[in-house]
């Protein structure tokens, strides 16, 4: 009987241990249940005294509930921007748990808040420079090759508007009415999503010249026909009377004298040119905004725009700056 009595009272005692257990843990779930009520219901003091009840477990317990109390207090108190108090929260998780990830990432970000505002912005800037400086010389390259090709073909186009021959000039006047018709975005997506079903497949970087480029020619066009036909026709008749050709006339004596008006309206679009670049992006082009764009959304950081939005002013700056010279030289006789 008494080793009976021995062997019950052991099960008596192992039944109380375990209920005990069980309790607690039935007990930790329903003061998370609670805190979480009285989150939803905005008392985070009362949360987070709940959740301080949770206490550091003995050797060989079950850890989880004290951690999972410690960090949910850290957001809590991270959220009411007491940065020192969620710290301490983590470091009570770290000094029994040195290898938490959770706890030590927070205390990172934590501290990465705690920083002042200019080190996070220059930490930022030295981090996206690189990106947004490769996108800012694609930009300057295609805004370059626009140059190049635009004036050409705007001349070409504005000869052929204003020739004789009803067929050149019905075609460059179609070409113009086309062009500046409809938007650049569209004329980019029909050059490169568009050609591949007619068997032409470009390059986004040769696509974006082309579309770039038949757009400004239309533009310019207008805009150095509207400057020769500001020269006075006896200018046209003079040449004429000195022995020189329609083709002599234009080349030595009409389009010289209008580089003085030219140079605001081209400049103006050659500025535009700049900040249209970003439309390319549609196009799979990696430029300043496509960059910009990629970052924003990996980082969820506004300051790689801020800096794509100076890279645009700086570029722009630079170029006003080099049309007024441009300007200034062309008209310097007129000064006089």
């Amino acid at each position: 009987m008494k080793y009976v009595s021995s062997r019950a009272l052991v099960a008596l005692f192992f039944l109380c241990t375990l209920a005990g257990t069980c309790r607690g843990a039935m007990d930790y779930d329903q003061l998370f249940r609670q805190s979480s009520d009285l989150m939803a219901q905005g008392d985070l003091d009362g949360a987070l005294t709940l959740l301080k009840q949770v206490p550091a477990p003995a050797p060989g317990e079950d850890a989880g509930p004290f951690v999972s109390s410690r960090m949910q207090a850290a957001r809590i108190l991270a959220s009411q921007e007491e940065t020192d108090k969620a710290l301490a929260a983590c470091q009570e998780v770290l000094r029994l748990f040195p290898d938490n990830s959770e706890a030590r990432n927070f205390v990172a970000a934590l501290k990465d808040q705690l920083r002042p505002k200019w080190h996070t912005v220059l930490a930022d800037t030295l981090r996206f420079l690189p990106a947004l400086g490769r996108g800012a010389m694609m930009t300057l390259l295609l805004v370059l090759c626009t140059m190049l090709v635009s004036p050409l073909g705007g001349l070409l186009i504005a000869l052929g508007r204003i020739s004789t021959l009803r067929p050149v000039s019905g075609l460059c006047w179609f070409i113009i009415w086309f062009f500046r018709g409809t938007p650049l975005l569209l004329q980019l997506f029909f050059i490169y999503y568009g050609l591949p079903s007619l068997g032409i497949t470009l390059s986004p970087m040769t696509a974006a010249v082309i579309g770039l480029g038949l757009n400004y020619s239309a533009y310019l066009g207008e805009i150095i026909r509207g400057a020769i036909q500001s020269i006075d026709h006896g200018q046209m008749e003079a040449a004429k009377a000195i022995g020189m050709s329609y083709g002599q006339a234009m080349r030595r004596v009409i389009i010289p004298q209008t580089y003085k008006r030219l140079m605001p309206p081209v400049g103006n679009e050659f500025i535009a040119l700049i900040k249209d670049t970003a439309l390319v992006s549609t196009i799979a082009m990696v430029e300043l905004m496509r960059a910009a764009d990629q970052l924003f959304n990996t980082y969820f950081n506004i300051t790689a725009l801020v800096l794509a939005a100076m890279i645009y002013l700086v570029l722009t700056t630079i170029f006003t700056f080099i049309f007024e010279k441009i300007e200034y030289r062309a008209g310097i006789y007129e000064q006089r």
